[in-house]
């Protein structure tokens, strides 16, 4: 699921602090990751204890979404008595809170402080989770939903600007490849740790568990220094229209973030329409493994195709995975056994998972460091934009003409994105020849 998602200290290539050029311009910030190796050749480390300390933050943060998604709709049906599309409700607000956040994170990011805003948003999480065992109604329910999910926005646009301001620009796509696996894994423990808590102990038992998790990453996120945070919150855009706008979205990132709200739209509608139609075609078995393909395939592409994207450029990844994703709605679309359905999800995981961090790091390496937090919460915000798009354009197709049809349809809609990619992005020296590259450059 995207959004970053001035000021007046900043740090100079080796570290130490720039002295300010007169008295009210702060220096113009640089990006401690964009230093020079101190040897020829030398390849500049990725891992601090920053990032690591970041990493688990954002893990945890992750694991809470996907632990409480997993469960949230059957919890409003079982202790409120309503519907199942009522019930779908209260998982469905938190996403349309976080969409809407993603407009004024990325501001409040790079405004107030990253480390500052991680820490609030995680504090802020964990008293959001005690309200889950007080809410003694569905409105109150629907309100902790979209609360935490504006909270949520807020908070991961925090913790991936605060990863990206610390990962060496010529290594940009291979340490962002890295932190995206803080997501793929609670993707598969975050569902499998609620589903067994909740039958053991009851959902009670989850909140407290959600509580405590957002409190220990609350307490971890302490560790990170502040080594290139404003001393002082920085003073707001101008309140001109345009201003306003350039607080909310990034126009560097709108071209990339067209992109991706294709892809989001195509990825989406595979997702929503996944178990109706393996459903239709008697291939349940092979979408219970589906997912499982998915996040194997995406985990292992991660300690590879960030190398390489920053060693021979965005294009080759982006143009294989494209061509991949393609091909996996392509046999989607034909399957006919349960080993293709199991096949579609290990090359989706490499399609989407390749694309999501590529593209990413191809955002935010378009602005300087101070503006990364809407850097990211531009990318995100459009991200999010398709997920919640496609299933509803794309589900007119399948209603008039089937599910087999409709995933014929976004194959070629895969295909088509390369010319949009091309545009928007495939021109760029970076996304020819690699970041390493222009780094020496």
């Amino acid at each position: 699921m995207t959004s970053r998602m001035t000021g007046s200290d900043s740090t100079t290539a080796t570290g130490s602090q720039a002295e300010p050029t007169g008295p009210t311009e702060p220096a113009e910030p640089t990006d401690p990751a964009d230093a020079t190796p101190t040897a020829v050749g030398a390849r500049e480390p990725i891992w601090s204890r920053d990032l690591a300390v970041v990493w688990v933050v954002n893990f945890c943060l992750a694991l809470a979404f996907y632990g409480l998604v997993t469960i949230m709709a059957v919890y409003a049906v079982t202790r409120f008595a309503v519907s199942d599309s009522t019930g779908g409700m209260a998982a469905s607000i938190f996403v349309v809170g976080a969409t809407v956040a993603r407009l004024f994170a990325g501001g409040l990011v790079d405004r107030l402080g990253r480390r500052r805003m991680l820490w609030a948003g995680l504090a802020s999480c964990a008293a959001v989770a005690a309200l889950y065992l007080v809410a003694s109604s569905l409105p109150l329910l629907l309100a902790v939903r979209a609360t935490h999910g504006v909270l949520f926005a807020v908070t991961s646009t925090a913790a991936m600007t605060l990863a990206q301001a610390r990962i060496p620009s010529s290594r940009r796509s291979e340490g962002t490849g890295y932190f995206a696996l803080s997501i793929t894994l609670s993707t598969a423990i975050g569902p499998f740790m609620s589903l067994e808590i909740v039958s053991g102990s009851g959902y009670d038992t989850l909140f407290w568990s959600i509580f405590a998790t957002h409190a220990a990453a609350c307490l971890l996120a302490l560790l990170i220094t502040a080594k290139d945070e404003p001393r002082q919150p920085q003073p707001a855009r101008e309140r001109t229209a345009r201003g306003v706008l350039e607080s909310m979205v990034h126009p560097a990132v709108l071209p990339i973030g067209l992109f991706m709200l294709v892809i989001g739209c195509v990825y989406s509608t595979i997702v929503t329409y996944l178990n109706s139609y393996t459903a239709q075609e008697g291939l349940q078995r092979g979408a219970s493994l589906f997912f499982v393909a998915y996040a194997t395939v995406m985990f292992v592409s991660r300690f590879v195709m960030g190398r390489l994207q920053d060693r021979r450029g965005d294009n080759v990844v982006v143009y294989s995975a494209i061509v991949v994703f393609a091909g996996a709605l392509l046999l989607l679309a034909t399957a006919s056994a349960d080993w293709m359905i199991v096949a579609t999800g290990a090359l989706t995981g490499f399609g989407f998972g390749t694309i999501n961090p590529a593209c990413q790091a191809a955002a935010v390496s378009r602005v300087p460091q101070e503006q990364f937090g809407v850097a990211i919460s531009t990318f995100f915000l459009m991200l999010d934009g398709g997920v919640g798009l496609g299933p509803v354009a794309f589900g007119l197709v399948a209603e008039r003409a089937g599910y087999s049809a409709m995933f014929l349809v976004l194959a070629g809609v895969m295909l088509l994105s390369a010319l949009l990619y091309l545009a928007v992005h495939g021109r760029r020296p970076d996304a020819r020849h690699g970041r390493a590259a222009a780094a020496r450059a």
